[in-house]
């Protein structure tokens, strides 16, 4: 049924991933910075025996990803799906609303984890995507079809420059963005050659996790995701994606979103 690799997955969308994939009887290899207290996880992995492989990951640290790069290559060989989901607002957990509220600082935390984070997973993970390519428990519909693996990269539709009205959370904004960028990037590098790996951002809507939470009340009604709705939402892009989307920015409803 595939090997699936979530980056951010002790909590919000990466662990709904977890628990959907596992449900599908994919593997999973579920990355978070703490795994001794990844309690959720830890029940996850009681309840799929043999399916829930928990690694400790620091997407700010590359010698934690090598290391994970490393015991993948060897335990698990291939991958069919890498999903970064980890991300952040700000160091403060809000977003700037203007000038006065930058730092250095805050700006380096933020795109250390939102968009360097995720093109190193890629530097040391691409060898391992080109040796995989079967399906991540979605359905054949084409026998001849040929399958590639999937690289996912948590966006967010304020990272979109030309749909930008009303300014402000510099960081996050300017994070996503360039993560975008990183995500063509890699749609070219990863497109060439016999062995493809299909590269797409993808915005998940506002969803009710803790990055969100304070910005609930400004949802308009039926616009609030639950993690379920969310995953559902966003599994089935990438069960039908194909060398055809590689490059592309998808919302949650699957129309293209201009970078």
């Amino acid at each position: 049924m595939g090997t699936a690799l979530i980056q951010g997955a002790s909590r919000g969308i990466g662990l709904q991933f977890c628990s959907t994939l596992a449900a599908r009887g994919v593997t999973v290899i579920a990355c978070c910075r703490n795994p001794s207290s990844a309690h959720h996880l830890k029940d996850l992995q009681s309840q799929h025996p043999g399916l829930v492989d928990i690694v400790q990951l620091d997407v700010t640290k590359e010698t934690d990803i090598i290391e994970a790069s490393q015991h993948v290559k060897t335990t698990h060989k291939k991958l069919d799906l890498l999903l970064n989901a980890s991300g952040i607002l700000s160091p403060t957990g809000k977003g700037e609303t203007s000038l006065r509220d930058l730092t250095f600082q805050r700006f380096q935390e933020t795109f250390a984890v939102n968009t360097f984070g995720p093109v190193m997973m890629a530097k040391h993970f691409n060898q391992i995507l080109m040796a995989g390519g079967g399906m991540i428990g979605g359905k054949v519909t084409d026998p001849k079809q040929q399958h590639t693996s999937v690289f996912v990269n948590m966006s967010a539709r304020v990272g979109s420059i030309s749909d930008n009205r009303a300014g402000g959370w510099y960081s996050y904004r300017m994070s996503k963005a360039a993560l975008n960028m990183a995500t063509k990037n890699l749609s070219i590098e990863l497109g060439r050659g016999k062995k493809k790996v299909v590269c797409i951002a993808l915005h998940p809507g506002t969803v009710d996790t803790e990055l969100s939470r304070p910005y609930h009340r400004n949802v308009p009604p039926g616009n609030l995701f639950s993690r379920q709705q969310c995953v559902d939402y966003l599994m089935a892009i990438i069960d039908r994606a194909t060398f055809a989307d590689t490059g592309k920015y998808f919302g949650w409803d699957g129309a293209e979103i201009p970078f």
